[in-house]
């Protein structure tokens, strides 16, 4: 299984699950978030027509401003075979004025999974960018993309995170996917068992590849 999780757009899911079709491969659909005070949420979905559902609001909240594709690269929207079908010009790379808050509120009412993203990287970390984590967030899970485990994450801020936690490479470049994976023990490789690994329960469970599972 790997995520699609582009910076506040789900425009090339349906691309990318098209193309797996014929694969063992799962694509979960989802987008990285980014909130007002310039915290990455990651969304995770069960279908496409969500994940488009929670785009459609971010894209009526997203910061005006236009890429600028020299600084940042082109934003294409590609078919199944890698053609380019369009582009979009917003400026993805941008916050939107949805709070930490409203954007976890956003992705579970369109019965999402809310992940705070990297939170053991210093830019655009939830503890990095807040110093602390938010009394009555309900995040279903933090990230960790490097090397850092979590009782060092919670060392480095003095605090306790009692949430689950997935690893995963954050790749932005094909070569990076695959470089820190989770291990899930689920009956079949979707994201309401993936939830059910996240909490425990009827055996399933969710690790960071290379971790001990208690």
């Amino acid at each position: 299984m790997i995520a699609i999780s582009d910076h506040n757009s789900a425009e090339n899911v349906e691309a990318a699950i098209a193309a797996a079709d014929s694969t063992s491969l799962t694509i979960i659909p989802g987008m990285e978030i980014t909130s007002s005070e310039e915290v990455h949420i990651l969304g995770l979905f069960d279908s496409v027509t969500a994940a488009q559902g929670v785009q459609k609001v971010i894209y009526e909240h997203l910061n005006p401003g236009q890429n600028n594709e020299e600084f940042f690269g082109s934003q294409y929207v590609v078919d199944k075979d890698d053609y380019v079908i369009s582009e979009n010009k917003r400026l993805l790379i941008g916050a939107t004025d949805l709070s930490v808050s409203e954007v976890v509120e956003t992705i579970h009412k369109f019965s999402g999974l809310a992940v705070a993203a990297h939170i053991d990287r210093e830019r655009f970390g939830l503890l990095y960018q807040l110093g602390f984590l938010p009394e009555g967030l309900e995040l279903d899970a933090v990230e960790l993309t490097g090397n850092s485990k979590l009782s060092e994450v919670e060392e480095k801020f003095r605090c306790s995170i009692d949430l689950p936690q997935i690893c995963d490479s954050d790749s932005h470049f094909l070569d990076d996917i695959g470089r820190r994976t989770t291990e899930f023990l689920v009956e079949a490789p979707t994201l309401s068992e993936i939830r059910l690994a996240l909490k425990g329960i009827d055996g399933r469970w969710a690790r960071c590849r290379g971790e001990n599972h208690a």
